[in-house]
């Protein structure tokens, strides 16, 4: 890995208390800068074949749902491209979020390529902990674009304080959910913070959080990678939703109900005693996979 790259990616980011209470506060955080164009074109390649071989192509957009049509995902790029394993094993971000959840370390929950195709749909308002089968609140989801997402082209959009009220976490993301959660008493309430990202700003947001994102209007796709942290020492949940049912198989091998999970498909990404080091060294060899699916 290129040496410049490899700074960028294991440096340090200062997070200040007062973007800590914001993060509490507002549900989602902006962050600048947080990472150089330069080392996000490493993941480019990785995401753009991962996408443009998803099955989720072989439909036309006509027949595909809402989910469907929002964006088109692909997840755990880790275990299937060698490329994009520093971006996701870095400590940078990984402290990021474990300073901001104010705990001692952090763990990968899973990965995502999401790519929103040239005048695709509009991703329904959702909080994504509805398909988290995990007995804590503190987890983040890390959202990077990998090129400049203008307005027209759907940058992710927060409800400001919505992770503290109830207004729809029993729904999964589908536009028949949508239309319940603005339809509820509180949403009038809550700011809508929809902006423009720059290559090497990223966002952040907790499980809670609903957030969504307009159609892109432009003849250009919209790529985006995320990575979602849990607390280290969360315990599995009894899944409640269907999501979670198939989360906890999919994402959560070898963890029992009650138990601080720790599996090969999430290891610790930091940790404020270093044991975070080597991380990348020990992960599981590049395979066909996306969790415990063995992929044709």
């Amino acid at each position: 890995m290129d040496e410049v790259i490899e700074e960028d990616l294991c440096g340090h980011y200062e997070i200040t208390g007062e973007q800590a209470s914001q993060l509490d506060r507002e549900g989602f955080l902006r962050l600048p800068g947080v990472l150089n164009p330069a080392t996000l074109g490493t993941a480019v390649s990785s995401v753009h074949h991962a996408t443009t071989n998803s099955p989720q192509l072989t439909r036309p957009r006509r027949e595909r749902s809402a989910y469907e049509m929002a964006f088109v995902q692909e997840m755990n790029l880790w275990q299937r491209y060698e490329e994009i394993r520093p971006l996701v094993y870095s400590p940078k971000l990984a402290r990021i979020a474990a300073e901001l959840l104010g705990v001692d370390g952090v763990r990968l929950y899973h990965d995502q390529a999401l790519v929103k195709e040239a005048h695709g749909g509009k991703t329904p308002w959702h909080c994504d902990q509805y398909y988290w089968p995990l007995d804590t609140d503190r987890t983040l989801t890390a959202w990077i674009p990998l090129d400049d997402v203008p307005l027209e082209q759907g940058p992710l959009a927060f409800a400001k304080g919505s992770h503290r009220v109830d207004v729809g976490r029993e729904l999964d993301i589908s536009e028949a959910s949508e239309q319940k959660i603005i339809a509820h008493d509180a949403w009038p309430e809550f700011e809508l913070d929809e902006a423009p990202f720059r290559a090497g700003d990223i966002s952040v947001h907790l499980g809670w959080t609903f957030h969504g994102a307009r159609p892109n209007n432009t003849d250009s796709e919209r790529s985006v990678f995320t990575i979602i942290y849990v607390a280290d020492g969360t315990p599995l949940a009894e899944p409640v939703t269907q999501g979670q049912l198939d989360d906890r198989e999919k994402w959560l091998p070898d963890s029992r109900i009650g138990e601080p999970i720790d599996s090969w498909l999430n290891p610790l990404l930091w940790h404020r005693d270093g044991s975070h080091v080597g991380a990348v060294e020990r992960a599981v060899p590049i395979a066909k996979r996306m969790g415990t699916i063995v992929l044709d």
